[in-house]
């Protein structure tokens, strides 16, 4: 791909590459770790890529644990073909399901983030038999009914940056041409401690997406956002929230939060996640932002661990 010379990063993402055919492109994902350990699924949203998990995956092998992380295609080392429609959120979780379903996991454990809530809990859902529990990162995965709406609203209400990435030709310059998606989210507003941002990271994220064309899967993660009680998103996460409460209210299920997330606030985690799971384990990290991966990790990561680990012993 242009703009990527060095797929390991300076070193920090050294880790080698599996690859799944799909309809709509190749995609890639990492696949280590023991073949009869536990498997950990990590799933990553907008507009990040595997990359985002390089400190847990070391953690769970040296536990004893195989760990899968995939990239959504249109990220990280998947194919990026132009077309906005193969983007489509619903399209996203297909194909994950499709990738997983060919790895024959059991005793699973999924750990999603960001839109890696609706894309990555739909194949739970739908084979619960191979999921043994959840670990929940900062994310939704919940149907947009009228009582969850602002009181005296009929849509949700978006901040002005993701009013204007969703406004035709404005979100096209702003994400697809000054790659602003980036820039002012995942370097700005997502992160508290912005020094864990280096260089080498940061290009990481960057250069995965070389030039306009490339940056069309951020731009429709945006514009999929549902403010209303209908369309096809909402018509997902309406069968996950109800398969999450069937299957999974009597599994093992930790929610890390993290509380100083724009996108997805503390009122989240109490009148979706824990009504939900309302047994759920629950940690709150009081100093990490949207991309908790990144500013929490060396917190994150022993819990995951532990979690795991005490659902396969």
């Amino acid at each position: 791909m242009a703009g990527v010379g060095d797929w390991t990063f300076d070193g920090t993402w050294p880790f080698e590459p599996s690859w799944f055919e799909s309809p709509d492109g190749r995609m890639h994902y990492v696949d280590v770790g023991p073949r009869d350990g536990r498997p950990v699924v990590l799933v990553h949203g907008n507009p990040t890529w595997g990359y985002l998990y390089r400190s847990f995956i070391p953690a769970l092998i040296e536990a004893g644990h195989r760990a899968i992380v995939p990239d959504h295609l249109g990220f990280g080392r998947s194919d990026k073909p132009s077309d906005p429609e193969l983007y489509r959120v619903p399209r996203h979780a297909e194909r994950l399901d499709a990738l997983l379903e060919s790895l024959d996991l059991r005793e699973a454990t999924v750990v999603p983030q960001d839109w890696g809530g609706p894309i990555g809990l739909y194949w739970p859902t739908r084979h619960p038999e191979r999921v043994a529990s959840l670990f929940i990162l900062n994310t939704f995965a919940h149907g947009l009914r009228r009582e969850r709406l602002p009181p005296g609203k009929d849509k949700v209400p978006l901040p002005l940056l993701l009013r204007l990435f969703r406004t035709p030709l404005v979100g096209e310059v702003l994400v697809k041409g000054l790659d602003a998606f980036k820039r002012g989210f995942l370097f700005g507003q997502g992160v508290v401690h912005k020094d864990r941002l280096t260089p080498t990271v940061k290009r990481a994220y960057r250069d995965v997406h070389a030039g306009w064309s490339e940056r069309t899967p951020i731009l429709v993660f945006p514009r999929e956002i549902p403010v209303t009680g209908e369309g096809p998103v909402v018509a997902m996460n309406t069968a996950i929230e109800a398969g999450l409460k069937e299957h999974f209210r009597s599994k093992p299920v930790h929610i890390t939060w993290a509380m100083k997330d724009i996108a997805f606030l503390p009122s989240f985690l109490d009148t979706l996640w824990l009504d939900t799971f309302p047994d759920a384990t629950v940690t709150r990290l009081e100093d990490a932002g949207h991309f908790l991966q990144e500013d929490a990790h060396e917190r994150i990561v022993p819990e995951l661990v532990s979690f795991v680990s005490r659902g396969s012993a």
